[in-house]
């Protein structure tokens, strides 16, 4: 019996707290579009690699430049962004608040598409 009670008050924090890292990376706080030039995006990290990235947001020419910090969780999102290297791109993020460890990304701003955006104006 007192191995038993030991076992749940060991027990019952660990699977507290999985059951809120789950929720945190379940639950969306916010989405949305960010349009720029990827500036960085490196696999950072000692024990837990993660890919983190930089966008340059120009909005006007001649005005100082905005960098938008994100993650990317997806693997098959990392080839689509290299590929558009140099490139105008509209970056499609889910943002998740409350994410317990650096593990699963240093920003809390989740990439999950890469879309180029097309200059036409004519």
């Amino acid at each position: 019996m007192r191995v038993l009670k030991w076992l749940l008050w060991l027990l019952l924090p660990v699977a507290l707290f999985a059951l809120y890292t789950w929720a945190s990376l379940s639950w969306v706080y916010s989405s949305g579009d960010r349009v720029g030039y990827v500036q960085k995006l490196s696999n950072k990290g000692w024990l837990c690699k993660t890919w983190e990235g930089e966008l340059v947001l120009v909005t006007v020419p001649g005005t100082q430049a905005e960098k938008f910090y994100f993650t990317v969780r997806d693997p098959a999102v990392i080839p689509k962004i290299n590929a558009l290297s140099g490139e105008r791109v509209r970056l499609q993020y889910a943002e998740h608040k409350g994410v317990p460890s650096s593990c699963f990304g240093e920003t809390s701003y989740y990439v999950y598409n890469v879309l180029k955006v097309n200059d036409d104006y004519n």
